[in-house]
């Protein structure tokens, strides 16, 4: 079990896209474009994550890993730019980052009551589920850019997103978990129905996910705006799917 609270969610939202931005972009194959605007999101996030722990009760490993991965992130964001035009940031600088944001990431689960081994693998997890669904819904809208992009990239993604969704529920229900909560051998304070709650979000985010694979078989173009259509709605699914569990096992 793990507590939940906004600073660990912003920072979980941070690493995971940041790896998955490392993920998309390592062949170099996507415009320099779609890296400023991923890295722009996950330092205001990674910022967010911050003031919010700052001001809600400072987890000191956290808050130090956080502060340590906005500045790395800071500099391949200035790097990218000021390299422009001399082909690009290594790739390898964004893995590093994503690196220090998944240690911020384990260093708020350590310092979460409840057994480690399981509030890590929850956190850890969830980071890259989130990383794996946004990632690939961003990368969807950077097709209107760039329409010639292999689909290949944006399958991938999706890919990524359907097997954490497996890693996702199985940490969720592992004891004690989630079916405890639909057993009513944990009170969601509403009869049961948080519980089934989750099971909705569940199966849609399966149902999303399991669509945009099917759509990416479909050879003309429109497919992967109906992809990036369906990764908009697995978004919030993923994110009910997460939260809301956590919400109801936190001690």
């Amino acid at each position: 079990m793990i507590r939940l609270d906004a600073a660990t969610v912003l920072v979980q939202w941070a690493a995971g896209g940041w790896f998955f931005l490392w993920a998309a972009t390592r062949s170099r194959r996507i415009g320099a474009g779609y890296g400023w605007l991923q890295r722009g999101l996950g330092l205001g996030l990674a910022a967010g994550s911050l003031a919010a722990g700052l001001a809600s009760g400072p987890v000191w490993t956290r808050e130090a890993a956080t502060a340590v991965f906005a500045v790395c992130g800071l500099s391949a964001l200035v790097a990218s730019v000021a390299r422009r035009s001399s082909g690009g940031l290594p790739p390898v600088v964004d893995l590093v980052t994503a690196g220090v944001g998944l240690a911020a990431v384990v260093l708020a689960a350590a310092a979460a009551s409840g057994p480690p081994g399981l509030a890590v693998a929850r956190t850890t997890v969830g980071a890259l589920f989130y990383g794996a669904v946004t990632g690939a819904m961003l990368l969807g809208h950077w097709y209107l850019v760039q329409p010639g992009l292999p689909r290949r990239l944006i399958g991938e993604l999706v890919a990524a997103a359907g097997g954490l969704w497996l890693a996702e529920t199985a940490v969720m229900v592992w004891p004690t978990g989630m079916v405890s909560v639909l057993s009513g051998a944990i009170d969601d304070g509403y009869n049961g129905l948080l519980g089934w709650f989750w099971v909705a979000c569940t199966v849609a985010t399966a149902a999303l996910v399991a669509a945009a694979t099917a759509a990416l078989r479909e050879p003309r173009y429109q497919a992967v705006m109906a992809v990036t259509g369906l990764m908009y709605l697995a978004v919030v699914t993923a994110f009910g799917q997460d939260l809301v569990a956590r919400i109801l096992l936190a001690p």
